[in-house]
């Protein structure tokens, strides 16, 4: 069985069917996908009014049979600002997820950042639908 559970965001904001099985229980995993979804939620990108989450910044979250979360996210683009920082508000959000044991954040400008990957609710929120 595998250890992972991948969910894929869409590039919209949208989760996905999960990729692989887990040994954490349905209604755990569920739980726990909105959750960390949630908590994604609350980071904003300090240039846009809307969350990273909604502005398709974030590429695919796996979640652990240990409960470690994996997130592999971008920005808007490479020379942004809080490059830096970004990872640090993304990793302490989810990191007070209830039964998170760890989260690890990757950066990654492969694929760049396009607009098209913004929900509608961020496309109105920028004023851009």
């Amino acid at each position: 069985m595998d250890d992972t559970t991948a969910i894929e965001t869409g590039g919209q904001g949208q989760v996905e069917t999960p990729a692989s099985p887990s040994s954490i229980s349905d209604d755990e995993l569920a739980r726990l996908t909105d959750d960390i979804i949630s908590a994604l939620k609350t980071v904003y990108d300090p240039e846009i009014p809307a969350d990273i989450y909604e502005l398709g910044l974030v590429y695919r979250i796996d979640i652990e049979d240990d409960r470690t979360v994996k997130i592999d996210m971008t920005l808007t683009a490479p020379g942004c600002p809080v490059a830096g920082e970004m990872p640090g508000w993304v990793q302490n959000a989810v990191s007070a997820v209830e039964g998170v044991s760890g989260v690890e954040v990757n950066m990654t400008f492969d694929p760049p950042w396009t607009p098209d990957r913004m929900s509608e609710e961020a496309q109105i929120a920028v004023g851009w639908y």
